[in-house]
């Protein structure tokens, strides 16, 4: 196996400019990835998610948020501080918008360029799949909730 990113699809029955707020917004990621969120979600913006009663803390910096259509940002930094020029994991979500919805591509990338030993690359790649692999629906079904609740 490569290890070198993580690609995911979903189609999405909300508009860009939901889905957006859905990935960009420290309130809504909390409903359906991380148990509590908190940055500003502007280029540059630092923050932190968190998952558990503060059992795993991950420091986050946005790099992009051109809405309605990418949100990106970094996170996983080596001993779990922000450092600039620290290797860390890229997270983008790109926005198209598709028929009356939303086709949403997640791709997260820079897992060889964090210097993990092997089992350790291996060992973080395969949970970020199994994250993805439930986190991406939620993402979808939430989307689709805040529309027809408004």
């Amino acid at each position: 196996m490569e290890y070198g990113s993580i690609e995911r699809e979903i189609q999405v029955d909300a508009p860009p400019e939901v889905v957006f707020e859905v990935v960009s917004s420290p309130e809504h990621i909390k409903e359906w990835w991380s148990d509590d969120a908190d940055f500003e979600a502007s280029p540059g913006g630092v923050g932190e998610l968190v998952w558990g009663d503060r059992e795993h803390v991950f420091p986050m910096r946005v790099v992009s948020a051109e809405p309605p259509r990418l949100f990106s940002f970094r996170w996983v930094y080596p001993d779990g501080e922000f450092n600039e020029s620290a290797a860390s994991l890229l997270v983008t979500f790109e926005l198209i918008p598709s028929g009356a919805g939303t086709l949403v591509r997640l791709t997260e990338t820079g897992f060889r360029e964090m210097g993990w030993e092997a089992a350790k690359l291996e060992q973080m790649y395969s949970e970020h799949i199994a994250g993805w692999d439930t986190f991406v629906p939620q993402l979808g079904e939430y989307a689709e909730r805040l529309v027809s609740e408004r």
